[in-house]
Formats: structure tokens, sequence, C-alpha cells
């Protein structure tokens, strides 16, 4: 049997006492892309804080990569090749566009697929505006820089909790069209 990236079983996350994920699970098989659709306050957000460490689980199990990362904090995950795009994109706002990417640089196996050239690629509209800082950016500038940061650090899994909003259906399209890459 192949291996999944990810394989989320039977996960029980809450906020407080409030039962949030109720047994939820699903695989992401390597080389692909997985959508979790519903409707706002169903637990789409709770679940990638849950697979992310934001959030622990007070039941189930989170493998990636057949490694149990059920109780890692969220910067190991990160270590082992997972990305989160928040919602909300909580950028660095006192930072330039540049700062926030580069805080974000890693290059693990030395072949790294994306870097600051490349994020500039996708997102042209972000090279103008690189000596700004965070708060200077619009809602949508700040959107792709969240997803660059994000892309930098050349993740082997990248959750995207609303990555659209705040974008042109262009850059939509655009955006679509790198993630076919």
């Amino acid at each position: 049997m192949k291996t999944q990236v990810l394989e989320v079983s039977d996960l029980r996350t809450y906020y407080g006492e409030s039962y949030v994920l109720q047994g939820i699970s699903l695989r992401v098989p390597p080389n692909s892309t997985v959508g979790v659709l519903g409707r706002n306050g169903a637990g789409k957000t709770t679940l990638l804080h849950s697979i992310m460490g934001i959030i622990f689980p007070r039941g189930g199990s989170i493998l990636f990569r057949d490694i149990d990362i059920t109780l890692l904090p969220p910067y190991r995950r990160l270590q082992k090749g997972i990305a989160l795009v928040p919602q909300g994109r909580r950028i660095f706002p006192s930072l330039s566009a540049l700062e926030n990417l580069r805080v974000a640089e890693r290059n693990p196996d030395g072949r790294s697929q994306w870097n600051i050239d490349t994020v500039l690629e996708i997102f042209p509209l972000l090279r103008k505006r690189l000596m700004n800082r965070g708060n200077e950016l619009s809602g949508g500038e700040q959107q792709m820089l969240a997803i660059g940061r994000a892309l930098i650090s050349n993740p082997l899994l990248l959750l995207l909790d609303e990555p659209t909003e705040g974008l042109a259906p262009l850059l939509v399209e655009e955006l679509l069209a790198a993630f076919r890459m």
C-alpha cells in the first residue's frame, strides 16, 4: 500500500467544552489536492488547526508520512514539512514584505522549488511592494504574501484556509495554475 502524505483518524477536537470535530477521518494521497467543504462553523478551520498543532485533539490521531504527529507542536510540524496559510493572513505587520518572506525561507533538501523569485513570479504585484511593511499592503497583497510565505518554506503538505479571500478573480486563476505546477 502506498504511504499517505496525511492520515487523520477519528479526530475529536474541542474548544473548551464545545465538541467541534466529532470523529473526522481523511486521507491525503501523494501528489493530490483535497478540499474540505462545509458551512461556516462546520469545523474546517478547526480541522486545519488540529493538523497544524495549533489546537491539540482530545482523541484520534494524525499521521504525516506514517509518523504520528498528533502531539507535536506547530514548529515541529513545520520542520517536518507542513505549512499553513491561515484565514486572516497573520503576516507580520511591522516587517516588510521581503522580511516576511525571508523569515519563512526554508530549503531542507538543497533543491527548493520555492524561493523569493519563484514566489514573485506567481505574485508579480508583490515585487513593487517588497519594501513596504505588511500593514501597508492591501488585503489582496497581504493574502499573496501569506501564501508566498507558506510556499517559501517548501512544504511537503500545504494547508490553505480560505486561500482566495481578498484576491481578484484573475489572481485566483493564477494561484490555481501555480498549485498545478
